[in-house]
């Protein structure tokens, strides 16, 4: 199969990080001083949370809210594009990865999930009046909620002609959830010289990326039926279901495990690893291999391993900061969970930035300013 060599960016096909972080920067500039508005109704809100996955603020009896807002991305016109190919819909798996995208963002900061709420957006009504698809997508949210311990409490389905393309959808959502008590509030400012960093295994691709893997598809003769060396077609290996690690952070929080840190890779790849704006640097020592999604993503792109790491998880999807002496505990109890997790390096105090020893890879800090 010959295809161009010239080089593929996941900047040239779908989010450009370089022009939308600043923008992010700005509104979280005026975000804070909006904060005042909280205070005057007698709540206060957690600062250290601000440009974190999730917000937390705090009520005058000391209970404290974590809230989320999050959508699936493209990986909807991968499904409508293989539904012509399978005959399947496979919207129980975006609806499933919709409340994953949330829910795995939301616990970042210690939160127990409480209520989701969808957002879906139509270009008119036809695209509900498919039962079939309509059905799948209903109850993939469904089983993911409950799989994540959260009431699903309803939602808005705007419809949106003129903005929406045609026979499509926008699937999002946001999310509240809980945290016992202040100190169980999870935030960088428990990063500790010497803490280790456990990597999650993930499913696959999960929702971010799928731009360029669109492209890609576009490019090769047999489209999204182009068949992987374990003969899955590369559409369907794009369509596995991303993990929801709620009941798992729950799990360790509950054994006593003190949980210092969690960023959720997700878009910026491996540099989200750096995620706090603090000085340190980030040794990973051990590495699980990438699924092979990913590695024929990076040949047809022409992408080097920097690429494909800095933009993908690459096998790995959630990282969890903690001291040395849980290391053992916290993976057995992520083994019990049915997950697989890796004891894959340490931080140490110095230069921010983000060192791969196994693909000799270096993010420097200035690569993540997300704060």
């Amino acid at each position: 199969m010959k295809m161009s060599k010239r080089k593929l960016t996941y900047s040239q096909v779908g989010d450009d990080y370089s022009t939308k972080d600043p923008t992010k920067k700005i509104a979280l500039v005026a975000a804070r001083q909006t904060a005042e508005e909280m205070a005057k109704k007698g709540y206060r809100e957690i600062s250290d949370t601000r440009g974190e996955s999730a917000f937390v603020w705090a009520t005058p009896n000391n209970q404290f809210t974590a809230s989320v807002i999050e959508g699936l991305g493209t990986k909807n016109l991968v499904a409508d594009a293989m539904r012509k190919i399978t005959g399947k819909t496979y919207y129980d798996t975006l609806g499933h990865d919709t409340v994953a995208t949330i829910i795995n963002d939301l616990i970042t900061v210690g939160a127990k999930p409480m209520v989701i709420h969808a957002y879906w957006g139509v270009e008119n009504n036809s695209w509900l009046q498919d039962e079939e698809r309509m059905n799948d997508l209903i109850t993939g949210w469904k089983e993911a909620c409950i799989l994540a311990e959260i009431a699903w409490g309803g939602g808005e389905t705007p419809t949106l002609k003129g903005i929406i393309v045609p026979n499509t959808i926008m699937l999002g959502g946001s999310a509240v959830g809980v945290v016992p008590s202040q100190d169980k509030i999870i935030t960088d400012s428990k990063l500790k010289d010497k803490d280790r960093i456990l990597l999650l295994k993930s499913n696959g691709i999960n929702t971010n990326g799928l731009s360029l893997a669109r492209a890609i598809a576009k490019k090769l003769p047999a489209g999204y039926s182009t068949k992987l060396n374990s003969d899955i077609m590369y559409g369907e290996a794009l369509l596995t279901k991303t993990n929801i690690y709620a009941r798992l952070v729950n799990s360790l929080i509950s054994s006593d495990i003190d949980i210092h840190y969690i960023s959720n890779i997700t878009g910026h790849g491996h540099r989200k690893i750096m995620r706090s704006p603090r000085k340190f640097t980030y040794y990973i020592e051990n590495i699980f291999e990438p699924q092979e999604v990913f590695l024929f993503t990076q040949k047809y792109a022409n992408l080097s391993d920097y690429d494909m790491y800095e933009e993908f998880n690459m096998g790995m999807d959630y990282a969890i900061f903690l001291q040395a002496e849980d290391a053992d505990k916290a993976l057995e109890i992520i083994k019990h969970n049915g997950f697989e997790g890796l004891d894959a390096g340490y931080i140490e105090e110095g230069e921010r930035k983000v060192v791969i020893k196994p693909k000799n890879i270096i993010f420097e800090g200035i690569s993540l300013d997300l704060r």
